[in-house]
């Protein structure tokens, strides 16, 4: 029996075998690539949920050194799209049966920041007869915050820790108040008491970074129990600290190949949680995506923010489909999940099966 084989027959993995796992080739890779796409059938299916992304605003408080949106970057063209753009974006998901849409912006904690994720979460409801899912992505808030949202009716929320590596985390981060790392994983813990799906994830190929690394941010994630996954390739943009260690990183072809194995390694250990197969993977490869989709994600996020903008919510370089409009992008993922092998549950939430199994 192959080393492979004999981890693949363990009800737990030890860091060891996640290296082994994600250091693999060749022939390995692909039977790494084989079982986790068994998972995906026996516990997921081949199914696919869309969830519509809407960026709608690239003002951020905080100054990450890998994000293009960075507080710092002088260079980014700031913008805030009205109420009303936020509400036919939504609009739009829900004519064409997308079943759930991503709030995504900068991270602010204002009160009028506040009211406002309040009264968008309500009136989508509104304008979708409460039949569209919704995600929220708008950073580190208060537990009372986190429970007006939810009790608004959002039920999902994204927090990427990034790096579960302390080390690691501050030197991507600045070591102040405003990027600490306490207050991430305290903010992980109060989304799950407010009752939220929780979802995660971290960048893979960073600088400084190692396979034990990317192998503890896997155990991170199990250990926290999560209900969903976002994680993909780090993406250097030009305008931000990180750029000077660009020489330092991995091909991008092999954060790319990386990225691929985190989602099966994560996908064979966490089989019923939902993942996301992340746009920055078709900034590397034209069908990232669906390559993703085919061996464990099972969740994409088509952008519905207006065409106008989506240039100037740049966290990394080359981000893909910033010249289309929200049915240019519809029209194309329909095909490209066909031919992954997979169908797009329209007009479903796609809630986490991981969620539903522990309550």
């Amino acid at each position: 029996m192959s080393v492979f084989n004999s981890i693949f027959l363990k009800d737990n993995l030890t860091k060891q075998d996640i290296i082994t796992l994600l250091e693999s080739k060749g022939a390995d890779m692909n039977m790494l690539f084989n079982h986790s796409t068994s998972i995906k059938e026996k516990y997921i299916g081949n199914i696919v949920y869309f969830r519509g992304l809407i960026e709608f605003s690239n003002i951020c408080s905080k100054n990450c050194y890998y994000c293009g949106i960075r507080k710092g970057n002088k260079k980014t063209v700031r913008y805030n799209l009205s109420d009303e753009e936020i509400l036919d974006a939504a609009r739009f998901a829900y004519e064409n049966k997308y079943g759930s849409v991503v709030l995504q912006g900068g991270e602010l904690f204002a009160r009028a920041f506040v009211n406002r994720i309040e009264r968008l979460v309500k009136e989508i409801k509104r304008v979708s007869d409460d039949k569209l899912g919704i995600t929220l992505s708008v950073g580190e808030q208060s537990l009372d915050t986190y429970k007006r949202w939810f009790d608004a009716g959002a039920h999902r929320y994204l927090l990427r820790i990034e790096s579960s590596n302390r080390e690691l985390y501050y030197k991507i981060h600045p070591g102040n108040t405003m990027h600490d790392f306490e207050k991430r994983l305290e903010a992980l813990n109060s989304l799950k008491v407010a009752g939220y799906q929780v979802g995660t994830g971290v960048m893979i190929g960073l600088p400084f970074q190692t396979s034990e690394d990317l192998a503890n941010d896997i155990l991170f994630m199990k250990e926290r129990d999560i209900d969903m996954c976002g994680m993909g390739p780090y993406i250097e943009h030009q305008d931000t600290p990180l750029w000077e260690y660009r020489d330092q990183l991995l091909p991008l072809e092999e954060r790319f190949t990386l990225s691929l194995k985190m989602i099966a390694v994560l996908r064979i250990i966490m089989k019923d949680i939902n993942i996301a197969s992340a746009t920055a993977l078709q900034a590397i490869d034209p069908i990232g995506r669906e390559k993703a989709l085919k061996i464990g994600a099972n969740i994409i996020m088509p952008n519905i923010t207006p065409g106008l903008y989506r240039n100037n919510y740049k966290l990394y370089e080359n981000k893909p489909c910033t010249d289309e409009e929200a049915a240019d992008c519809t029209n194309c993922l329909e095909a490209r999940i066909k031919l992954s092998g997979n169908r797009i549950g329209y007009s479903e939430w796609g809630d986490s099966t991981h969620f539903k199994n522990r309550h």
